[in-house]
């Protein structure tokens, strides 16, 4: 046997899940088989994740064999997080992978926009304005040339006659205007070095009952001119509905609460017409979808309908020579989009016919640039087909040596190599997080990279196999392989990491008063035996001490901490401050953060550390806290910062003896909406303030509660929010306890708030019992007092307060705090 390996780096444009690669059943690959012949591709247009009609995506993608693409415009940052406590831009991280994860399952594609969730918005014209435009506009003219649908499908209306989310209805009016202008070549010509324009045939709006306020009203509605299909289709070759597969995609939105239960059984889908040429009722009615719309393609699709013909179950390679004259003859034709995709889908249906398992797993989950990975390679030929292997390819390492090697029929050809990172490698980590962005916008400056739903992976092994004389490549991302001892075989994406990682300990510092605060800093190795200085860099007015000091981590992945004592000379301040290692002349300002959930990879965000400086003029009264933690939420974290000492209560700690020791009670957000127990442990709170207790009730969806009262008055918690994160607060009780003592509470308090004033008001309650404090509004809408109502309950006091602490006290902002505290208080 000669053996030999040709070894570089290889750099593509191209994301895989880290997962153990899957081999499709014979069903299956035949219906792999059949999408080869159908060249029709649809886009679907929406806003966030979860915004898509999984329902459609799956009938269109499995049982009409489309390339079916949802594009969402954001990436969910700005929801809420059912499962844990990120936010912002790493819960836009778990939406992105829970999107990826539904696709996987219904067979779709998926795309994004630069633009940032940046809460919920009332109006389009507010979010087209924070959104910039004409870049959000941009991102989806390129991935309509990008991808070339023949159909475009809209989830929402353009329309403002009824509410609706204003990023609903900006997405909309967007796939509208990007219908018009994608074809002109002057629009956006920077593109065309890298695309060609094009023209969708048709654009529709998925309509659906809820917009017409009930099934009953929509019945009633004139579809004559509208397009239909009956998506409640039954797969034989699945076991399954179609209904049974998008439930359990939909299902993949974990974070935002999305179980679904499984249906089946017929069920309509309606499409109204916007643009284009609306012939027939059938969605692509007069458009080709065969390969006579490709120059030359024609006789390819009588050879892969001999493929279909000849295809055996048990025994899938018997039409690999089919297979192979099928793709010879696509690789012929003229480049283009159908050409291409058809090209990568026929090299994986040989693939998945001759069972061939291909693997490049690391024996790290992580090196640094410059160093030397040793790589596991497996070829397992599990069909009677001989293929051989010619050759690995890890582009850039300098090493070129080459394999001829024919492995046995499902004898496993294994091998172990060691591959060297160039010194130059980039770091692996989310693309969209790299360069500063703002509460609106990333910042994407690759115009190859925009709409990607990952980051390129660097690390990639090419496998050249031939079979029957052909030539095929098969590029595949390198993982990391480990062995749980309850779940078994497990990946994870291989990472390039910097040699050490720099994290503040908490996000956000809060200095009460003149005193030194002590800052932590984690420092986490990459690599072995690291040394080097560590220092904060501080804008004017701050000092620490020391200025900068000695570090040394000896193992890779060993932690260590430093610290620093901080102080302000400002009276008031707020500040982002960094910190930086520095190695041999080199600076490092990457922190790290690791997201494991079971139902997405696990993902390793990279990005440069910062923490909020706050100096307050605050005072504090009370010292012990109960929180009893809800959906999750860094409020504890954020009040330790004042001083307070905080306990996490469980359900078992919620006794009426316990409950005694605490000065306030807070109750964190969605706690009604998450712990089924609290219908038992309300009576005991309000005990509790009963006997001079004060209970803070943060916000709750006004569904899906598992109690109707959450507060020991009559109050009914309604949808009302206030998006404005700048809202003019108007002070209906200025000289009301709670802005009063133990601070003076004014205007400047409500200066420098993020993304939203509150959400989910109470809209109607027992004015003679509960007292509003102040109220805002967003434009045009009417004043919404219900945000903060407190009420004497015995001898303590309840406190409802649906503004949005949970976002402002852990962003540093000092209002926020100061208005906290004095709830806290409790008039004291």
């Amino acid at each position: 046997m000669r053996f030999s390996i040709l070894i570089s780096f290889f750099f593509l444009s191209i994301s895989i899940f880290a997962q153990k690669p899957k081999q499709l059943q014979s069903s299956e690959i035949f219906e792999a088989i059949k999408k080869l012949n159908v060249l029709g591709s649809v886009m679907y247009v929406a806003a966030h994740p979860d915004d898509e009609n999984t329902h459609l995506i799956t009938y269109l993608a499995n049982q009409r064999h489309y390339d079916t693409r949802y594009i969402s415009l954001t990436r969910g940052d700005g929801g809420q997080n059912l499962i844990g406590s990120e936010t912002q831009d790493l819960l836009g991280v778990i939406r992105t992978q829970e999107l990826l994860a539904a696709r996987r399952l219904d067979g779709g594609l998926q795309s994004f926009s630069r633009a940032n969730d940046f809460g919920y918005s009332k109006t389009p014209d507010e979010t087209l304005e924070l959104w910039d435009k004409k870049e959000v506009l941009s991102d989806l003219v390129w991935a309509i040339r990008q991808y070339q649908p023949d159909v475009i499908i809209n989830r929402f209306t353009n329309t403002t006659d009824r509410p609706n989310h204003g990023h609903h209805t900006a997405s909309a009016i967007l796939s509208l205007e990007a219908f018009d202008i994608v074809n002109d070549n002057s629009k956006f010509p920077e593109q065309l070095n890298y695309v060609s324009t094009w023209q969708p045939k048709k654009l529709y709006q998925n309509a659906s009952w809820w917009w017409y306020g009930s099934q009953e009203a929509f019945a009633k509605v004139d579809k004559s001119a509208w397009s239909s299909l009956d998506i409640g289709v039954y797969y034989p070759s699945k076991g399954l509905s179609n209904r049974e597969i998008a439930a359990e995609s939909r299902s993949q939105h974990r974070c935002q609460g999305m179980g679904t239960l499984s249906e089946r059984g017929t069920y309509m889908e309606y499409f109204q017409p916007l643009k284009g040429d609306m012939k027939g009722g059938d969605l692509f009615e007069g458009i080709n979808t065969t390969w006579s719309r490709v120059e030359g393609g024609k006789p390819i699709e009588a050879v892969i309908n001999d493929a279909i013909n000849n295809f055996k179950f048990e025994n899938p390679s018997n039409i690999i020579p089919q297979l192979l004259k099928a793709k010879s003859m696509i690789e012929a034709l003229p480049n283009g989009n159908w050409r291409n995709n058809k090209l990568k889908d026929i090299k994986e249906v040989i693939k998945q016919c001759l069972g061939l398992y291909l693997e490049a797993s690391a024996n790290t989950y992580a090196a640094t640039p410059g160093d030397s990975v040793s790589v596991n390679l497996e070829v397992t030929n599990r069909s009677e087909q001989p293929i051989s292997v010619q050759s690995i390819i890890f582009m850039g390492s300098g090493r070129d040596t080459t394999i001829n090697f024919s492995p046995k029929f499902n004898t496993p050809f294994k091998f172990k190599t060691k591959i060297k990172i160039p010194e130059n490698a980039e770091l692996t980590g989310h693309y969209w997080l790299q360069d500063a962005g703002t509460p609106n916008m990333y910042t994407v400056k690759d115009q190859t990279m925009r709409g990607l739903a990952e980051n390129i992976r660097a690390s990639k092994a090419t496998f050249l196999i031939s079979v029957n004389g052909n030539i095929i490549d098969y590029t595949i991302d390198i993982n990391y392989k480990w062995e749980d001892n309850v779940k078994g075989e497990l990946f994870r994406p291989f990472e390039i990491t910097p040699p050490v990682f720099v994290n503040f300990t908490e996000k956000s510092y809060v200095f009460p008063d003149n005193n030194s605060k002590t800052v932590r800093l984690k420092l986490r190795a990459g690599k072995d035996k690291i040394q080097g200085k560590l220092a904060l860099q501080l804008p004017y007015g701050w000092i620490s001490t020391p200025n900068s000091l000695d570090f040394n981590l000896d193992s890779k992945e060993e932690e260590k901490i430093y610290q620093f004592e901080v102080k302000s000379n400002n009276s008031a301040a707020e500040d982002w401050v960094h910190a930086v290692a520095t190695i041999g002349g080199q600076t490092y300002d990457k922190e790290v953060q690791y997201i494991n959930y079971d139902h997405i990879p696990i993902q390793t965000v990279m990005r440069p550390n910062k923490a909020k400086f706050t100096k307050l003029n605050i005072i504090t009264k009370g010292k012990n806290i109960g929180y009893i933690m809800g959906a999750g939420d860094e409020i504890p974290a954020s009040l330790r910062q004042l001083g307070f000492e905080v306990k996490l209560l469980n359900d078992n700690d919620i006794t009426k003896e316990n409950l005694k020791q605490f000065d306030a009670i807070i109750t964190g957000i969605r706690v009604y909406n998450t712990n089924e127990k609290m219908k038992f442990h309300q009576p005991v709170l309000y005990d509790y303030v009963n006997n001079g207790g004060t209970l803070i009730v943060q916000y709750n969806n006004n569904s899906d509660l598992y109690l109707n009262d959450v507060a020991p008055f009559s109050m009914k918690l309604s949808r009302d929010r206030v998006t404005k994160e700048n809202a003019a607060i108007t002070i209906l009780k200025p000289d009301h306890w709670v802005l009063n003592t133990p601070n003076k509470i004014t205007q400047k308090d409500f200066e420098g708030w993020i993304q939203e004033r509150g959400l989910y008001f109470a809209n109607q309650w027992d004015n003679q019992k509960l007292e509003t404090i102040i109220a805002c509004n967003d434009p045009n809408e009417t004043p919404k007092d219900g945000g903060m109502l407190i009420g004497n309950y015995g001898k303590g006091k309840y406190i409802f307060s649906a503004y949005a602490w949970f976002r402002q006290l852990p962003a540093g902002v000092s209002g926020a705090y100061r208005i906290f505290a004095n709830m806290i208080a409790g008039g004291k």
